[in-house]
């Protein structure tokens, strides 16, 4: 199982700056990675018969004299061209060499958690994490996984429609586009640096990875960690059941 963890280490929208307005909290843009560090370190000390591999791309996301611009086209790693029309919209660049990193090792699954869109946090709310998938089965898993661990999960959409909005005027991709249906036109963008991997999903956590605003409770929550143990418990478990029995 690959799993794969967007890890801005701060994030203050590079060139395309954010509002002032509470980017302290921007240090919490790491939170899909630590997900991921999470999910390893329970892994290891529940002893799960799992084979995983993490994946955390890490970064900071500041204005600079080197730092990448709007209008810029940067090649990924997987050789397709991606037009910078927004510099905030990072954690998908260093999320798609980092699938397909993973990808090219053919893993049987791959799971990856970012704090992407506040988009997805404007369709939830802080409750619950939206899911992208292409795979019904997959789906299943992680929601029935999520509920037995009392996280919140909902699968939104990945139509077409999505992917056409990412295309690029003068390369194959662009990172942004228009303001409608945020959350699923990243995931689309995603979509093209998993290979030949039919099993992948994208978590966007971005709602209830921290809790943040003017109150006294502030801070990362862990999510992700219990449904995702969770399914791999279910997974092996499973697997186990498959294998032929012992002579």
């Amino acid at each position: 199982i690959a799993l794969v963890g967007k890890g801005i280490t701060f994030d203050t929208g590079g060139i395309s700056i954010k509002p002032s307005a509470q980017m302290d909290e921007m240090k919490w843009d790491k939170m899909g990675a630590c997900a991921v560090l999470g999910i390893l370190e329970a892994a290891s000390r529940l002893d799960l018969p799992v084979r995983l591999r993490a994946y955390l791309p890490l970064a900071e996301n500041m204005p600079d004299g080197s730092a990448y611009r709007p209008g810029d086209i940067v090649r990924m790693g997987n050789g397709k061209t991606v037009e910078i029309t927004n510099t905030d919209a990072e954690g998908r660049m260093v999320l798609a060499d980092a699938l397909a990193w993973a990808a090219s090792e053919a893993p049987d699954a791959l799971v990856e958690y970012s704090t992407l869109t506040g988009a997805c946090v404007v369709a939830l709310g802080q409750t619950g994490a939206g899911l992208f998938t292409p795979s019904d089965g997959l789906s299943q898993g992680l929601l029935a996984a999520a509920g037995d661990a009392g996280e919140r999960l909902w699968r939104l959409p990945l139509w077409p429609e999505f992917l056409e909005e990412m295309r690029g005027r003068h390369s194959d991709l662009r990172n942004s586009a228009g303001r409608w249906g945020g959350a699923s036109a990243a995931a689309a963008f995603l979509s093209q640096f998993v290979g030949d991997v039919a099993d992948w999903a994208h978590l966007d956590i971005a709602g209830p990875a921290y809790v943040g605003g003017d109150g006294k409770q502030r801070g990362a929550t862990g999510y992700g960690v219990a449904l995702t143990v969770q399914w791999l418990r279910s997974r092996a478990t499973a697997a186990s059941r498959r294998a032929p029995a012992r002579r």
